[in-house]
């Protein structure tokens, strides 16, 4: 399917130059850029050898925050091809992406929101194929430049035992673990972290994820795209 440049290119390590960093709430997560994603898709399989079309683009929520602006999450399902030079052979790839538009008007929070799903929809259809596409980001052992736990201000406290939760990686790459009451979310992919007087849950399709969350009594919050609660006295 792949030639062996192609292949080459697949397997070498992330660039730590291309890994952006963004904040949610106190948490600092790594990511790439859309436009870097799509970069690197036309250098490596080439212009013309591959594609997407979105199989679904619906609206999944709307809401209002406190500053009166609309709220909207979309969803998106994405399918990528990737065809051989000589268009002989095809990969498919399908994933779902979800965005959030915040904003004044209805039309701008529709416009931000789905074209938000629909560059996440790809970026994680297309890290199936790997490194290059930001599939190591999500290895959270890994130490990369802006990672997402790679951050200070997040240390480790005793469990509701009083007991030390043990480590495996060094202090600075991992979040407060809170190891109670949560196990449904555990069971889902997600995690729950402590920062300080707040809980923060992590992980992929999260908002998909959303009936669960609430469940344990978590508040989304639209303008840092993150569900939270604070931390209740003794939860540590």
């Amino acid at each position: 399917m792949f030639n062996e440049e192609q292949l080459n290119s697949l397997i070498n390590p992330l660039d730590n130059n291309r890994i952006k960093s963004r904040s949610k709430g106190n948490v600092n997560l790594s990511y790439l850029e859309g436009f870097d994603i799509l970069d690197t898709a036309n250098r490596i399989f080439g212009y013309g050898n591959w594609g997407y079309k979105i199989s679904i683009l619906e609206q999944v929520s709307q809401e209002t925050n406190q500053n009166q602006n609309h709220v909207l999450c979309y969803k998106a399902v994405i399918q990528i091809v990737i065809h051989n030079i000589n268009h002989t052979q095809e990969l498919l790839r399908e994933d779902v992406g979800f965005g959030t538009g915040i904003a004044k008007t209805l039309a701008d929070a529709h416009e931000n929101a789905a074209k938000e799903a629909v560059t996440d929809a790809i970026k994680r259809a297309l890290r199936s194929f790997g490194n290059q596409f930001g599939n190591s980001l999500y290895d959270k052992s890994r130490n990369h430049n802006n990672a997402s736990l790679n951050n200070p201000s997040i240390q480790n406290t005793n469990n509701s035992n009083s007991q030390q939760f043990q480590q495996t990686m060094p202090s600075n790459q991992i979040p407060n673990t809170i190891p109670q009451d949560y196990s449904k979310l555990y069971n889902l992919g997600l995690q729950v972290i402590e920062n300080e007087n707040t809980l923060i849950v992590m992980g992929d399709d999260i908002f998909a994820k959303k009936d669960a969350i609430k469940s344990h009594g978590f508040r989304w919050d639209g303008a840092n795209r993150l569900w939270y609660k604070q931390l209740e006295q003794g939860a540590a």
